[in-house]
């Protein structure tokens, strides 16, 4: 178990780990990475987000499903950046357990996905995230997750 802290991990490394592109990066930016055991994503939620335009045009209100989706991203790159760059591979989410939804994210809002390491066996490993806006807890879940075949 390494928990060295890595001050940050910037859209370019998150771009470069992740087969996700616009519209569908859920997390802009990590920081407070400690080895695979804990990390926060930020996402920064503005209105020109194409989910805006459905979800809801009278009130624009975060999809709960992003919100998970930005908790899996932050926690697969944090599993990705250890793993050797010639056997790169991918992050598939298994699980979304225990999930609860406790405020909306609003345009404006900057979500802090915190991210603890429940367990791992073999290639598999199980996140407690907690979604949070200005230190108020919005959504949390377990997060499970398999490190899959090659990406090419």
């Amino acid at each position: 178990m390494n928990n060295e802290t890595v001050e940050a991990a910037e859209i370019s490394e998150i771009l470069r780990l992740l087969p996700h592109r616009y519209p569908f990066v859920m997390v802009d930016r990590i920081i407070e990475i400690r080895g695979e055991e804990s990390a926060i994503g930020i996402k920064n939620v503005t209105i020109n987000e194409p989910q805006f335009l459905g979800h809801f045009p009278e009130y624009p209100v975060m999809p709960g499903v992003l919100m998970l989706e930005g908790m899996a991203q932050t926690g697969a790159v944090v599993v990705l950046r250890r793993v050797n760059l010639e056997e790169m591979r991918a992050m598939y989410l298994l699980t979304v357990d225990q999930a609860k939804f406790r405020k909306p994210a609003l345009p404006g809002d900057r979500i802090e996905y915190h991210i603890n390491k429940k367990s791992q066996r073999g290639n598999m490993w199980w996140y407690r995230a907690e979604a949070k806006v200005d230190g108020t807890l919005i959504a949390e879940a377990i997060i499970g997750a398999m490190l899959g075949g090659a990406r090419s």
